[in-house]
């Protein structure tokens, strides 16, 4: 069959030959935001907080203190309904660089005790152990010594749940079993039954969509799954995810270790923002969307890229009445429903901002202004088709304007004094909203004295 992999030999879910020992280490940061906002704030330490994206009832918790998740007070929990469970509860606007800063002070404290081999998203990271180390004592040891590190370089409050175990995919797993503060291994003879009591969904990479479709293919349960060979397995996923699943679950290291695929040359960058009630307006919205443009187009450069292609998207909130007369609507995280409205334009390669500017005004005139579109919440702006400045193929006629040389300028001024700094004016009415966001995988990039 095309794309088959090696098939270790196993008995009794043992592979053989392969002696107990553990090649990864999974290290996930519990509770990170809001661990953060206890180290830099004593007094929340061991009372209910939650970090929110804005201080709105409609929008999500991103991220609760152990506090606050007794409590049944979680990620993706509303903060209206928080409220409700916790009257006290602390409310915290994430501040997202400190976050990222604290994350490159963990990865340092990691790297006293063993070098960091990968980093999976903002609060994990990865450490490949080589010879002795892989032996389960000094494995366990060097796990301790992480622990000891991040409190006594970064803060007590910082705690982690360590998995080792053969392969990634498994550490990775092994991590989520206990917390917090857990260290949990999984030795190649111990598997795959160490992990047959799992639920489907605690599998990485099996998410709600991926259980409905396994269910209705009669795996409803780990034991279900695992009983499978390594043809239905194949058969099951109808790739050769199915057979690189097989092997991981049994321990067996397949050459990528549970690594995700290695992506291919970035196709897009861009920003998103939900809008806070005060920029819930066709003023406050547009000044929004200019920011996140400001932003986008000062990372294109400095990561190097021109673009060719720019998309912005618009949701705007229905009263229940509007939603109601539309017949099928969508709902956003934070409960609002809405609808919705998107157009990309295409344009000659470019890399500076009021070339970027003049498409986006052109795309915004383009919106709708109906009666159900004036209460915009959300706004998103992306840039696509980028092509590396080395690949770039300059005109016929050179920079109109000295448009390249004055957003030279802008970026110098901003990198030494905060992106802010200089600006056209029509993102002024937003200059402090649409700060850096953190997405959970991926880390923001340091670019002068702040992150983006």
């Amino acid at each position: 069959m095309p794309g088959e992999l090696e098939i270790p030999e196993y008995r009794d879910g043992f592979r053989l030959g392969q002696a107990d020992r553990f090649s990864f280490l999974h290290i996930d940061l519990n509770s990170f935001f809001a661990s953060v906002e206890q180290q830099l704030h004593p007094e929340w330490r061991n009372r209910p907080l939650a970090v929110v994206p804005t201080m709105a009832d409609t929008t999500m918790c991103i991220a609760a203190s152990y506090e606050a998740k007794a409590l049944g007070i979680k990620t993706g929990t509303q903060v209206g309904k928080a409220k409700e469970i916790c009257p006290d509860i602390i409310l915290v606007a994430g501040s997202h660089t400190e976050y990222a800063k604290f994350s490159h002070r963990i990865a340092a404290a990691v790297e006293r005790c063993c070098p960091v081999a990968h980093t999976p998203s903002i609060d994990e990271m990865v450490c490949q152990l080589i010879g002795r180390e892989q032996e389960p004592p000094r494995a366990r040891k060097i796990a301790l010594e992480i622990k000891q590190a991040i409190k006594d370089d970064v803060g007590e409050t910082l705690r982690c749940s360590i998995g080792m175990a053969p392969n990634r995919y498994l550490a990775k797993i092994a991590s989520d079993m206990q917390k917090p503060d857990g260290l949990i291994g999984l030795l190649p003879s111990q598997l795959p039954r160490a992990i047959a009591h799992l639920e489907l969904r605690d599998l990485p990479g099996v998410g709600a969509k991926t259980e409905v479709r396994l269910n209705a293919k009669g795996i409803r349960t780990m034991p279900d799954l695992l009983a499978l060979d390594r043809q239905g397995m194949h058969r099951l996923w109808d790739s050769v995810w199915g057979d690189r699943l097989y092997h991981w679950l049994r321990g067996a290291d397949t050459g990528d270790d549970g690594a995700p695929v290695a992506p291919e040359v970035q196709k897009s960058l861009g920003h998103s923002h939900v809008l806070g009630p005060e920029h819930r307006s066709q003023e406050g919205s547009w000044a929004v969307a200019h920011k996140l443009l400001h932003k986008a187009a000062m990372r294109l450069r400095m990561e190097k890229f021109y673009t060719g292609s720019m998309a912005v998207t618009i949701k705007f909130a229905l009263t229940r009445e509007e939603a109601a007369a539309l017949g099928k609507t969508k709902q956003h995280t934070s409960g609002i429903k809405h609808s919705g409205w998107a157009m990309e334009a295409r344009f000659a390669d470019c890399q500076d901002t009021l070339s970027l500017l003049d498409v986006l005004r052109k795309l915004w005139a383009q919106r709708p202004v109906g009666p159900q579109c004036q209460k915009p919440f959300f706004v998103g702006v992306t840039l696509r088709d980028l092509v590396p400045e080395s690949e770039f193929q300059a005109g016929l006629f050179g920079d109109p304007d000295n448009r390249g040389n004055l957003s030279s300028t802008m970026d110098k001024l901003n990198l030494k004094f905060g992106h802010t700094t200089v600006h056209f004016a029509g993102m002024l009415p937003a200059r402090e909203s649409a700060p850096t966001r953190i997405a959970f995988t991926q880390i923001p990039v340091q670019y002068g004295v702040e992150f983006m």
